[in-house]
């Protein structure tokens, strides 16, 4: 990758050669309206300019979101490849456009000028996540340092629901968050929707959420229909692989991270993370791992999925508790020592590593990572989910797949709509930066 001075150096290579015998240009004399003409733009010469400004103002600002630890402009130069004066010019544009500070310096052991680190600006630009789950709705503003601006959930039953009624009630949500948003002056660079159900990433509706009771409903319309939402119309995908966005940016590293995202809630999600990135399958359907069946039934004949075993509602049925009772009176049951409530727990943990092991078995996963209710209960199923991978996945014997706890905290899914959307404005920050920039 080269800086702005080697895309100039190519276009003044490229220009039409002088012939130095002459002192004239090759097509004709060098005449006062010839040296005239020589001094108008070249547009398109400007334009690639443009254009390789852009691209390296990304490059610059994704090393800064996307570092575990807050690099310099040394550090960026030798990770891009960027020489150091085009990174100076690139950090200094997006500090003066507010989307980036600088901290204090830090003395590094070699000769030399202090090292100063660099953060993305707080409260500057954000992306708000909204989700509709089975029993709550909430959104989440994040801005580009990962900070939560702003947060709203509101608990309830949602099984069988009507759909203008509900997204009417998170239109409502948003209403006063996004306008809070703008009288503190923070920019919503735009919103993204996590629906528990099938969403189609080409044509954008819900094709069905079967715990919602939902089927084609054109979500990103019937929001959008709404004054708050009109110019901030949501980008709508999968509670899940939302969720394992926002576990791909916890897990960031030197080295991008791989893995299988199980989201545990009244019905099982799971997301397939390679080298950090989602992948979503040909429609955005992938990762419906509640949906493979595990169990034949009593009489052997009648299919039963995974979220029939392992879901919220059937781990609270098996622990004496009623069906849609909230998952935190299963926790504090375990944690009294309620025996029924244990075995409930590792009984659903046994069918959640069978159902792991076979998409290990099929993907080639190097580590499992539960979130959702069983990254509450992660000290009872730890131990049950690895034995069934080191039981049943065929090359256990030479890498095991690992597992581990959900890095991302409550609510994943309102953190990986925000974060999806804070990546249009890395992937252009042009249009984000302040007057001050001058760009």
């Amino acid at each position: 990758m080269e800086g702005e001075s080697g895309a100039v150096a190519r276009d003044v290579a490229d220009a039409t050669p002088v012939d130095p015998g002459t002192s004239t240009l090759a097509d004709g004399p060098r005449t006062r309206e010839g040296r005239a003409a020589e001094r108008v733009p070249d547009r398109a010469r400007a334009a690639r300019q443009a254009q390789m400004r852009t691209h390296n103002l990304s490059v610059a600002l994704a090393q800064i979101v996307d570092a575990p630890a807050p690099p310099s402009r040394a550090q960026i130069s030798a990770a891009t490849g960027l020489a150091r004066g085009t990174v100076t010019g690139l950090v200094d544009m997006l500090i003066e456009g507010g989307l980036v500070r600088e901290l204090d310096p830090v003395v590094v052991a070699r000769a030399g000028r202090p090292a100063v680190p660099l953060v993305p600006a707080p409260g500057r630009v954000a992306g708000v996540g909204m989700e509709v789950n089975v029993d709550y709705l909430g959104l989440r503003a994040v801005d580009l340092a990962g900070g939560v601006l702003v947060e709203r959930v509101e608990h309830l039953d949602l099984r069988g629901s009507d759909p203008d009624t509900v997204l009417d009630r998170l239109a409502s949500l948003a209403a006063p968050v996004l306008a809070g948003l703008a009288t503190d002056g923070v920019r919503v660079a735009g919103t993204a929707l996590a629906l528990p159900g099938l969403v189609d990433r080409i044509t954008g509706p819900l094709r069905y959420a079967p715990n919602l009771g939902w089927r084609d409903v054109d979500v990103v319309a019937r929001l959008a229909a709404h004054p708050v939402l009109a110019d901030l119309p949501p980008r709508v995908a999968n509670e899940a692989n939302l969720a394992a966005r926002a576990e791909a940016h916890a897990r960031r590293g030197a080295v991008a991270p791989s893995f299988l995202y199980v989201s545990g809630e009244v019905g099982v999600g799971g997301a397939l993370v390679l080298d950090g990135e989602i992948f979503l399958g040909r429609h955005g359907w992938s990762g419906e791992i509640g949906h493979v069946v595990v169990d034949g039934g009593p009489d052997g004949t009648r299919p039963v999925s995974l979220e029939q075993r392992a879901g919220q509602d059937a781990i609270a049925r098996a622990a004496g508790l009623a069906p849609g009772a909230p998952f935190a009176d299963v926790v504090a049951a375990l944690a009294a020592g309620d025996a029924r409530a244990r075995a409930a727990v590792r009984g659903a943990a046994r069918w959640l590593g069978l159902a792991v092991a076979t998409v290990a078995n099929v993907v080639d996963v190097s580590e499992v990572v539960l979130g959702g209710t069983f990254a509450l209960v992660y000290d009872e199923v730890e131990d049950v989910v690895a034995g069934a991978l080191a039981d049943r996945v065929i090359f256990a014997n030479w890498s095991s797949p690992t597992v581990s706890r959900s890095a991302a905290g409550g609510y994943p899914a309102m953190t990986g709509g925000a974060l999806a959307v804070l990546r249009t404005v890395v992937a252009d920050p042009t249009p984000w930066l302040t007057p001050t920039a001058g760009s």
